[in-house]
């Protein structure tokens, strides 16, 4: 769908704003306890039509901060995993899929941009992809928050790259060009059984943290320059569906292979809801 008047307006405001600050505003109140919190969940519940009965835990009253709430575990039943050697590492939205061209992805209509942008400025990171296929899955304030492993594979690498905090809604997505290789991110690479692998996790305003299993919190504090740390030889692995990091509020995952790794199902499409251990590939 092409971006309208208002998505431009609406973008464009975002310019001006005081994005990191914002987001650690938000950091600092979701981790405040309150007796307000239970009437903040219901309200915050009700206006985003979110199902806390899918909850491990679906009382509002049993969270002390809005944070908790929000990364709050599911009834694992309720997310079983595809036999498939692909799944989703998250429950959103399809926002786009497809090849990695002449080293570009596919953003929105008409919108490409920069594989090696994306994965820090990094020529040998983005080699590991050249040819090969991608897919973003943007996650709204209702979507459970937990990220969890696509397939099995063994870290290798973590990138943390600072960057501006635009919201990774529709609007922005359709009118603010590279937004995912300008935004703030996390990129944690894998081995896998069919090459390399990396889950990109994209912050975004009111994204106030985000959170590995393997390193803690990696963001807030913000970060002036990109760091890696590599893990060659700390044996961590991880196996298919198994959690490997958090959000706390909506953002953007984005999932890269390499050449030769499983095709996605032909059944996919742009602005599908997906949900965390839904079969991403045909083949088990």
């Amino acid at each position: 769908m092409a971006a309208s008047f208002v998505d431009y307006l609406k973008s464009g405001a975002l310019y001006i704003l005081p994005q990191h600050a914002i987001s650690r505003l938000v950091f600092k109140l979701t981790r405040i306890q309150s007796p307000l919190v239970p009437k903040a969940i219901k309200l915050f519940c009700n206006a985003f039509d979110v199902n806390l009965e899918e909850a491990v835990n679906p009382d509002p009253n049993s969270y002390p901060t809005f944070n908790e709430f929000f990364t709050r575990a599911l009834k694992p039943e309720l997310r079983p995993i595809a036999r498939t050697k692909l799944v989703s590492p998250v429950d959103g939205t399809i926002s786009q899929f497809g090849q990695i061209v002449n080293g570009s992805l596919l953003q929105a209509k008409g919108i490409h941009y920069s594989l090696e942008a994306l994965l820090g400025g990094n020529p040998e990171r983005a080699k590991r992809y050249q040819n090969g296929h991608f897919i973003t899955i943007y996650l709204s304030p209702r979507d459970y928050h937990r990220i969890h492993m696509p397939c099995a594979g063994k870290l290798t690498e973590q990138t943390h790259v600072p960057g501006r905090l635009f919201s990774v809604a529709k609007h922005t997505v359709n009118t603010i060009k590279g937004i995912f290789a300008r935004n703030e991110r996390v990129i944690a690479s894998f081995d896998s059984d069919f090459g390399s692998m990396a889950v990109i996790l994209v912050g975004a305003i009111n994204v106030a943290a985000i959170e590995t299993v393997w390193a803690g919190l990696i963001t807030p504090p913000r970060g002036e320059t990109i760091t890696s740390k590599v893990y060659h030889d700390k044996n961590i692995q991880l196996a298919k569906g198994e959690e490997m990091g958090r959000f706390n509020m909506g953002s953007t995952v984005i999932l890269l292979l390499p050449e030769g790794a499983p095709p996605f199902k032909e059944s996919l499409h742009v602005d599908q809801p997906i949900k965390m251990g839904q079969a991403l590939s045909n083949d088990e």
